[in-house]
This record gives structure tokens, C-alpha cells and sequence, in this order.
């Protein structure tokens, strides 16, 4: 995230506040989003089986045209609570549509946190009304909902791009939370994106999915698919004016809106790798030359949730037989005397056979810098495919052994 705060967009106010879910009470734990004139919504969610009540509720009524309010709270994930917990989700979208002025049904409520135990629904619902009360546009309001999002993150997560298109100034602003329990279909992540853009709910909800396939579906910390990932799409339509009921965007300037809805959600998504619990190395995994895109994914796949590849470079260590074996059972089907490995851009491996390099040097390479790359090369077709994932440490098993979930 940088320095200065991406703009909010037009036709949304935000507040974040404490309510009482975590016992630190200077950190935000509660996020309200009003939007001041009905918005069209799209979300992605989690393929868990098991999923939370929020999810239950937001997959019903997404993609939508009329949505008011978003409420987001942390330190709690409202999973695994049965009956209570879909009555404790339903009472939060009426508390967010009363600040909104607006129906139950006009909300959407996203919740993240410890599993399996019920919500403080009456702190809750207090601090929904005292957030509704607070709602604002400006950096602070922004900010305060990001860190809202938070639960393990170190950092509040934010990303934004300014389009002109057909003539008008559009915005778009996202907030993401996450640091661990990340895997793809999705991750232990929550994320928003809002614009002022005019975008028809069919479209923003083919935009959100296509975006979310190569950002927040391409991550891993450990593999783990939680019952809470939830990204939303909010589209105001107010950048002409904030009684606008400009025309939905289409052709060009609609591809060019989802490539940048697209460059969010990466943007957002490497934020999430690179703050993952005990990471010292964030590590790109290219896979190329494969006989499809999907062989080239599970392959990427396998690379980066092989926990062997992942320790290698915790230590610098150049271990090329651990990278080329998890392709190995990746259950893919290629030549191998095709397969090349380049490893921050030393050849390792080539021809289906190993080079001579040099091997403290490459280490160096690996212990001096964050970023790995790992590249991957076969000769079978023209299927590609990228994943992020990041180093395991001794850390990231201290910080998870201690954190009841």
C-alpha cells in the first residue's frame, strides 16, 4: 500500500470503529459501508462446503442492483454457529439497512475471525448504530474501515486506480484482509472493491469471477481454504454526478475497467502473500509450455503448496530436486526431457536434466532478498500459469500453534 490513500468513490461513505468483539480496544473491529443510492453488487465465495452464515446469505443475493450497506466485522467468523448464527448475520444487514434508510434484504455482511463461536450480537448491533452515525468519505474513514477488516494482518490493505472512460473520471477502491489459512478457491480473506463506475450486475459479476481466478484463486501461504472468503464488486454508477443513472459501461470501456478491477484484486492479493504469518520470502512460481492452462495450474499448484519447496527456501537452499519432483506428482502428463528449472533466473535444471551452477551464489540470491522466483518450463504446448506463495518458517508454525481458532 502506498503512502497516499486511493480516493473514496463516489456514492460510498465508510466508518470503522471498536464494538467490542476484540479486547484490545484501540484496534477497529467493526466496518459499516453505506451506499447513498442503490448499488449494483457481485461477490465471489468461498468453495468450502463449510461455510459461514454470512456466506449463505451473500450468495443468495448477489449479483444484485439494489444494495445500501456492507457490514464487515473481525475477531469473529460467525462459522460453524447453526441457527443462531444466520439469525445473528440476519440481524446485522437489518442494523446496517436502518443506518442506511434501507431494507434487511438491501444489505450484504461479511465476518471473519475465530470459528465456532457465536457473535457479541448486541455489541454488535450497537456499534452498527454508532457507525452509521459516523459514515464519511474522507482518508481517515477509509482507513479506519480497512483496519476494521483485520485480524492476524500486520497491515491495513488498500489499492486503487483512477480510469477515464467515455469521457468520465472513475474510481476504484479496494480494502482485503488476510495473512494466513491461504489457499486458493479462496483463502482466510476477506475483500471489497468499490467504484463509481456504471457497471450492469451480469457484467460485474463475470468481471469479479474472471479476476479473482488469476489473483485471489493463485495465492498460498499453507492450502488452507477457510469458510468465510468472500470478495465483493460495488458499483455505484454515481461518477457523473451523484444522481447519476449513467449508461452501464460496455465494450472497450468495460474491458478496460475489468483489467483494472483485475490489477486491484493482484495488487491486494500479493499484499496478502507478502504479509503472511512468519513469511520471510515471497516466492512467484511461472509455469510455461504446458499442454493447457490447467496443467500449467496444477502444476504452479503443486510447486507452491509442497512444504518441502517451501522450507528449501526458508533456508536459501537451491534444491532443485524438491521444485522439479512436485511437478512430478502434480498429475500432469509431460515430456521430461523437456523440463528446464530456472531459479532467480540460474539455470538449474535443463533438458530434463541438471546443469552445473553455482550454487552459493544462488543461495546469496535467495537469502538477500525477499522476492523468489521460480520458473518452470516445458515443452508440451503453450499452457501457462502464475501462483504466489511464500516460504514456511519456524514462526509461522509458533504463530499458529499458539492461535486458537
Amino acid at each position: 500500500m502506498s503512502d497516499k490513500l486511493p480516493r473514496v468513490p463516489k456514492g460510498f461513505r465508510l466508518a470503522g470503529l471498536h464494538c467490542g468483539i476484540k479486547s484490545d480496544e484501540a484496534k477497529e473491529d467493526l466496518t459499516l459501508v453505506v451506499c447513498d443510492h442503490p448499488t449494483v453488487a457481485a461477490g465471489v465465495y468461498t468453495q468450502n462446503k463449510i461455510f459461514a452464515a454470512p456466506v449463505a446469505i451473500d450468495r443468495e443475493r448477489t449479483p444484485m442492483a439494489n444494495l445500501r450497506a456492507v457490514v464487515v466485522n473481525s475477531g469473529n467468523a460467525n462459522a460453524c454457529t447453526g441457527q443462531r448464527g444466520l439469525d445473528d448475520a440476519n440481524s446485522m444487514c437489518q442494523a446496517a439497512g436502518d443506518a442506511a434508510g434501507a431494507a434487511a434484504e438491501e444489505a450484504l455482511v461479511m465476518s471473519t475471525g475465530l470459528i465456532g463461536e457465536p457473535l457479541p450480537i448486541d455489541k454488535i448491533l450497537t456499534g452498527i448504530a454508532a457507525a452509521g452515525e459516523k459514515v464519511a468519505a474522507d482518508d481517515d474513514s477509509l482507513l479506519s474501515a480497512a483496519r476494521g477488516f483485520m485480524t492476524t494482518d500486520t497491515v491495513p490493505k488498500l489499492a486503487g486506480r483512477s480510469l477515464s472512460l467515455d469521457g468520465t473520471s472513475v474510481q476504484l477502491t479496494g480494502i482485503a484482509k488476510g495473512a494466513a489459512m491461504i489457499g486458493p478457491n479462496m483463502a482466510t480473506m476477506l475483500g471489497m472493491i468499490m467504484t463509481d463506475a456504471a457497471i450492469a450486475p451480469d457484467a460485474s459479476q463475470a468481471i469479479l469471477s474472471a479476476a479473482v481466478a488469476e489473483t485471489f484463486n493463485c495465492i498460498r501461504v499453507e492450502g488452507h481454504t477457510s469458510t468465510n472468503d468472500t470478495v465483493l464488486l460495488l458499483a455505484s454508477g454515481a461518477a457523473a454526478g451523484e444522481e447519476s443513472n449513467s449508461e452501464a459501461l460496455s465494450g472497450p470501456a468495460l474491458d478496460e475497467f475489468g483489467a483494472a478491477v483485475t490489477d486491484i484484486c493482484r495488487e491486494l492479493a500479493l499484499a496478502i502473500v507478502a504479509d503472511g504469518e512468519g513469511t520471510t520470502h515471497v516466492i512467484t512460481v511461472d509455469v510455461t509450455g504446458c499442454e493447457s492452462d490447467e496443467s500449467a495450474r496444477e502444476i504452479a499448484l503443486a510447486v507452491s503448496d509442497s512444504p518441502l519447496v517451501k522450507t528449501a527456501i526458508a533456508g536459501a537452499d537451491p534444491n532443485w530436486g524438491r521444485i522439479v519432483s512436485a511437478a512430478g506428482y502434480a498429475g500432469v502428463t509431460f515430456d521430461t526431457t523437456q523440463v528446464a528449472l530456472k531459479l532467480n533466473g540460474v539455470s538449474l535444471y535443463h533438458a530434463g536434466e541438471p546443469v552445473e551452477f553455482d550454487a552459493v551464489a544462488v543461495s546469496k540470491s535467495i537469502r538477500d532478498e525477499r522476492d523468489v522466483l521460480v520458473e518452470l518450463s516445458f515443452g508440451d504446448g503453450d499452457g501457462a500459469a502464475r501462483f504466489w506463495t511464500t516460504d514456511l518458517t519456524t514462526e509461522y508454525v509458533r504463530l499458529n500453534a499458539d492461535y486458537h481458532t
